[in-house]
């Protein structure tokens, strides 16, 4: 009986050989004609339904880590849902962070860093999907409120999951169209859906803790200043129609980074009417009177 068994057992393992020895170019030509290196389950089922019908879905990704065709890679949180993903082995952790939720683009820092703005590689990814369209308040911005928002420290979004070694933020973003969104490529050449040069500029000015903070995105200003274009930079802050006179925040760091006075002009012509703060939560501050601009004392 016992050798009976041990040869049923050997013929269903030497089948299974078989079937996955002939399906393995398939699937790889499957998962690398695919432009993005990340999967979620349900792409491999979608691949393994075309290919490997035959095969268990549980064989079928068993074999898939066992060969090094894919990685598992799980991103966990305390207090949300996590997420497992399924990626090359030549996929980035920035690829990683955009498989997470559809329609998502990378933003704030790792678009500054994706730019080259910096040379630092980020430990946190920040993954921007936008937010439904909600309507605009009308009302006119008083100084008391501005300063009211201002004092408190910038709001930071919780939502995130820890990967092996960084993390990523699924932010909520503002509805824009994904307006002034490119392609960039990542360190492996993988196609990364990121802010262009001059919104990154904007987004890091609107949340400077996403950026590292105000010297940080000082020195993104002054590591794009051969390249941006002014003109794209404030059409595009025109589009976005903040509430707030951010415009004095950018006229500030284009002054601190050594841009030309013309292009400082340009930004001056849209108007001073409010002191405005450079960042939220200041205590120890100054006023620039260019720009009617709470900065921190020494910037």
């Amino acid at each position: 009986m016992l050798a009976v068994t041990a040869w049923y057992i050997y013929q269903a393992v030497t089948v299974t050989r078989h079937r996955f020895k002939r399906i393995k170019p398939l699937v790889l030509a499957a998962l690398s004609g695919n432009p993005f290196p990340v999967f979620s389950l349900e792409d491999l089922r979608a691949i393994r339904r075309v290919h490997a019908r035959s095969v268990k879905e549980v064989d079928f990704i068993e074999f898939l880590l066992r060969e090094g065709i894919v990685q598992r890679v799980s991103l966990d949180s305390l207090r949300y849902p996590g997420f497992v993903r399924y990626a090359l082995p030549t996929a980035s952790a920035f690829a990683v962070a955009l498989s997470l939720r559809r329609g998502s683009y990378l933003s704030h820092a790792s678009a500054v860093f994706l730019h080259g703005l910096t040379d630092q590689l980020p430990q946190r990814i920040y993954a921007n999907r936008e937010q439904s369209a909600k309507p605009e308040s009308e009302s006119e911005i008083m100084q008391r409120a501005l300063d009211r928002a201002f004092a408190q420290p910038q709001r930071e979004a919780h939502y995130v999951v820890s990967g092996p070694g960084y993390e990523v933020v699924l932010l909520n973003g503002k509805q824009t169209g994904r307006l002034e969104v490119g392609v960039l490529p990542g360190p492996q050449g993988e196609p990364l859906e990121v802010t262009k040069l001059e919104r990154t500029l904007i987004d890091i000015t609107v949340r400077p803790l996403y950026a590292g903070g105000v010297y940080q995105v000082l020195e993104a200003y002054r590591a794009a200043k051969e390249r941006v274009s002014i003109g794209v930079l404030l059409a595009t802050l025109k589009k976005l129609d903040y509430r707030y006179p951010y415009h004095q925040a950018i006229g500030f760091y284009m002054e601190r980074a050594g841009y030309d006075e013309t292009l400082l002009g340009r930004v001056e012509q849209l108007g001073k009417e409010l002191d405005f703060y450079l960042t939220h939560g200041l205590r120890r501050r100054t006023l620039s009177a260019r720009w009617r601009l709470f900065v921190p004392e020494g910037l």
